[in-house]
């Protein structure tokens, strides 16, 4: 494979100053010592095609998708993975040499990888899931979770139709409860998921019962702002073990840093640091 001397990659989204990826990327390069940049770019939808198309003329071997295009790269990419079509969206793109446009999904694999590199003992075969939230990030998590070998997956939003359209596309592993039904869910599980913005910073809180987290459980959030929401503060009140959001961004990063760089980096608390600067 003959990389340009210097490897260029990069993050896409509208808007994207908030994005942690060049920190965490350009940690990684700065540390291996290898040649590369990795670009924040604020491209608007109309604007992503003609962008993305260009990119790989300008030295680029690859970038990341965000929010509002992750969906939309899958009708633009010349090859998109069985998992990127699973899920519907695409998080990683791979500039190939013959000029093709690859896509795909690591998020759930940042997700699951979070869990088992936390040191709690996670076992995704002990009992059902719960999940609050049925967007693009729930999405990732139903499809790795199953993977990952979890029997089944209770789900709850607050638009209950989205809940059903998930239960629909994956099957019958996944059960819907009501949103105000969605603290009894917790009772039946053995790993608790957060997949929705509520208890970020900004955003409203999340009011769902938490009187039925049964000790023990595995609770993770995909909200890292803050690291511990309040979701984590009071499962750990009760014993639950719990695994912050911010390892899911880490280790969804892996697969795509070392498909255009190289080489791959590890995620440690340096990692960590870095994307919290």
């Amino acid at each position: 494979m003959t990389l340009h001397p210097i490897s260029l990659a990069g993050v896409i989204g509208h808007p994207i100053a908030h994005s942690k990826s060049p920190q965490i990327h350009g940690h990684w390069l700065k540390t291996m010592g290898l040649a590369g940049h990795y670009v924040p770019m604020d491209v608007a939808p109309d604007d992503l095609e003609t962008v993305l198309r260009s990119l790989p003329k300008a030295g680029f071997v690859g970038i990341n998708i965000t929010i509002p295009h992750k969906e939309k790269v899958i009708e633009i990419a010349d090859l998109v993975t069985d998992r990127a079509i699973l899920i519907g969206a695409a998080n990683t793109l791979i500039f190939r040499k013959d000029g093709k446009i690859h896509a795909d999904n690591t998020d759930g694999y940042g997700f699951v990888k979070n869990l088992q590199s936390a040191g709690i003992g996670w076992n995704p075969g002990a009992g059902p899931a719960a999940m609050l939230g049925a967007g693009g990030a729930a999405r990732a998590v139903v499809a790795s979770l199953l993977d990952a070998g979890v029997p089944e997956i209770l789900i709850s939003n607050r638009t209950r139709v989205r809940a059903e359209a998930l239960q629909q596309e994956f099957g019958k592993r996944l059960r819907v409860f009501d949103w105000v039904q969605a603290g009894n869910m917790m009772e039946y599980a053995a790993t608790v998921v957060n997949t929705t913005s509520l208890g970020m910073l900004g955003k409203p809180p999340l009011r769902v019962p938490l009187d039925g987290l049964q000790k023990g459980a595995v609770v993770t959030d995909l909200v890292y702002a803050p690291l511990k929401t309040n979701l984590l503060l009071t499962a750990e009140e009760m014993g639950c073990r719990t695994v912050d959001g911010l390892g899911m961004l880490l280790y969804q990063a892996v697969p795509g840093f070392e498909r255009w760089f190289g080489a791959r980096p590890t995620v440690d608390s340096a990692t960590r640091a870095a994307a919290l600067r």
